[in-house]
């Protein structure tokens, strides 16, 4: 795909258009993401255009509401690197983010690992376990499409540092979930999200500790 259709496909996703490099780096990434979902199922979605609309187009929507974001961030349950990569590559070339990708799918983090190889990529990292098996905290825990939400949703927000946030992309209905799991996250609004039916971006911050 031309780097003049990606970026006309990712309009609505966002205020100001990505940088030249960005463009070319997604364009990079949806080769390899094709390449590899021909023999390892790492999204259902087969479509180029449906592909950079649905997974970067998201990913990309929600990098605009919670970057700057501190110097951390973790992807739970990254699958094929959405909202990870994308949130990383929005915040080049400033190189301060530290993304950790959580995905205890050997072969998806193989894929994830080569994503990185091929970007170039540096201040980002695979680990290959799942969320509750995570000793270090973060300013940031990002969360989409995993499966057994309520189950995976208290192990992601035990990763936030205190006043750290949590940003869910999510279907509507689950975000009384989210609120009923996670009572002691304050929450904003949830932002629709573009061009979908019923998806949206819910973002909440933990409590800070006492003084």
């Amino acid at each position: 795909m031309t780097p003049t259709a990606i970026t006309s496909l990712l309009v609505p996703y966002r205020e100001h258009a990505l940088p030249e490099i960005a463009i070319a780096q997604i364009s990079t990434y949806l080769d390899l993401l094709l390449r590899w979902n021909a023999r390892t199922n790492l999204t259902a979605i087969r479509s180029p255009e449906e592909i950079i609309t649905r997974h970067f187009g998201e990913s990309l929507f929600a990098a605009q509401h919670i970057l700057p974001a501190g110097n951390t961030l973790a992807d739970v349950g990254s699958g094929a690197g959405f909202p990870g990569i994308p949130i990383k590559l929005s915040s080049l070339p400033s190189d301060t983010l530290h993304v950790t990708l959580i995905e205890a799918h050997q072969k998806k983090a193989t894929f994830l690992r080569e994503v990185i190889r091929a970007l170039h990529l540096t201040e980002i990292e695979v680990q290959p376990i799942r969320a509750e098996h995570i000793s270090r905290t973060f300013d940031v825990v990002t969360l989409r499409a995993v499966e057994h939400f309520d189950q995976v949703l208290p192990a992601a927000a035990r990763l936030l540092n205190p006043g750290g946030r949590i940003a869910l992309l999510i279907g509507e209905a689950q975000f009384l979930a989210a609120q009923t799991t996670l009572p002691s996250i304050k929450w904003d609004q949830p932002r629709p999200i573009p061009n979908s039916q019923h998806r949206v971006l819910a973002i909440g911050t933990s409590p800070k500790e006492p003084n």
